[in-house]
């Protein structure tokens, strides 16, 4: 009876792990950004997930995203509730880890993808509304996104390549993000947010901490590609933040930790898709590209004066799309998948563009027609005197501060 590889299943629960972490590092993150009077709304939201979307996937998530395959679209009920897994069961996909350990590590993306958009309703949802709009995002948007990309559905099956979750994670939330406030429109009580900096801080210390096992976990087993992206992930962040930073300096004649702390989740979210599929020179032309580009997306979100509240489309929606298209440039056979445009990979930087494009698209209208189905369900938004008061002492019978 063939055994998975110690070494490979024991990084990949580690990994796990490392990616479980993230959740409670987006708490914080987020946390700290909102407004004192709704940080434990917030910090509930993104912790309420870890156990509401493990009881989802465990019942019908894992199947319906890496169940055997339905017309490029869905997967079947084969894992319903974990049926036909055994502790010995290989995952198909490498046969060096089990299928256990593949279906825990899924799972905490799916945790944490949803409640990604939690920053940019920030303030004016409802938690009922929250509980039932999850629900219906991860069926109707998350399940299909990972069968798509990663479970043998049509975008894989055609040659769209996606490492660690460009499309399946950062623009399926983004652009679910920017539907959101479009359909629940702009705060009525806008406070100042930003109320605790050193959250914030220890937050994207967490958040990039548990992006190593994001990324280079995503090579699902232990060798040179697991390296690459390790060091793929570090270098993008690395230099987003920095050029993050010294933009902000140069526009605003002050020094940013704000801004440091955006450009490194930024890099992190752009270098995600193509991890492990690019050289680390490439990570770094990414990592600069990624600062640029989100930067200019959250300055044309404040033009617009779209109410993101932390700049969730600008950051993990951008970022996810332009690193799918940046693959498609930077793309190398030499690391792994294949050739982007400038190793002549025309076709493959065409497929991608089409992807991103039709992933944007489909998660912003999916979104869009959830919470309208959500709102008929519950009603999603609090009423105006909650907004004033803050939905902490609204809703929730603990608030994060004594007033």
């Amino acid at each position: 009876m063939k055994m998975f590889d110690p070494a490979s299943d024991g990084f990949m629960l580690i990994a796990a792990a490392l990616v479980f972490i993230m959740t409670p590092g987006l708490a914080l993150f987020y946390g700290g950004m909102v407004n004192k009077k709704n940080a434990v709304t917030m910090m509930m939201q993104n912790f309420f997930s870890a156990g509401w979307t493990t009881v989802i996937w465990v019942i019908i998530g894992f199947s319906l995203a890496f169940g055997k395959d339905v017309a490029g679209v869905i997967g079947n009920l084969q894992y319903f509730l974990l049926d036909h897994i055994m502790p010995n069961t290989l995952y198909p996909g490498n046969g060096q880890i089990s299928m256990f350990t593949f279906m825990i590590y899924q799972l905490m993306f799916a945790i944490i993808t949803p409640v990604l958009m939690t920053g940019a309703f920030a303030d004016r949802m409802r938690f009922k509304g929250f509980v039932v709009f999850l629900t219906l995002w991860l069926v109707f948007v998350y399940f299909p996104f990972a069968h798509w990309l990663w479970g043998g559905g049509f975008l894989q099956s055609w040659g769209v390549e996606d490492f660690a979750g460009g499309l399946v994670v950062h623009t399926s939330a983004g652009f679910g993000a920017l539907a959101a406030i479009y359909y629940l429109g702009k705060r009525k009580h806008i406070k100042a947010g930003n109320h605790n900096l050193p959250l914030i801080v220890i937050g994207t210390a967490l958040l990039w901490f548990g992006w190593f096992g994001f990324n280079a976990g995503s090579a699902l087993r232990v060798d040179v590609d697991t390296n690459i992206a390790f060091v793929n992930t570090m270098e993008a962040a690395a230099f987003a933040a920095i050029t993050w930073m010294f933009w902000d300096y140069w526009k605003n004649g002050r020094w940013s930790a704000i801004g440091f702390m955006a450009g490194s989740i930024a890099g992190l979210a752009t270098i995600t898709p193509a991890a492990g599929y690019v050289t680390p020179r490439a990570a770094m032309a990414i990592g600069i590209l990624a600062a640029i580009i989100c930067h200019l997306a959250v300055d044309y979100k404040n033009k617009k004066g779209w109410d993101d509240a932390l700049d969730v489309w600008g950051v993990h929606g951008i970022g996810g799309f332009s690193g799918i298209i940046l693959l498609g440039i930077f793309g190398s056979s030499a690391i792994l998948g294949s050739n982007g445009l400038i190793h002549g990979g025309t076709t493959f930087f065409l497929k991608q563009v089409a992807a991103a494009v039709g992933c944007a698209i489909y998660a912003f209208v999916v979104t869009y027609i959830l919470m309208w189905v959500t709102d008929k369900i519950t009603p999603i938004r609090v009423p105006e005197e909650a907004e004033k008061s803050g939905l902490d002492a609204y809703e929730w019978a603990e608030q994060a501060y004594a007033f």
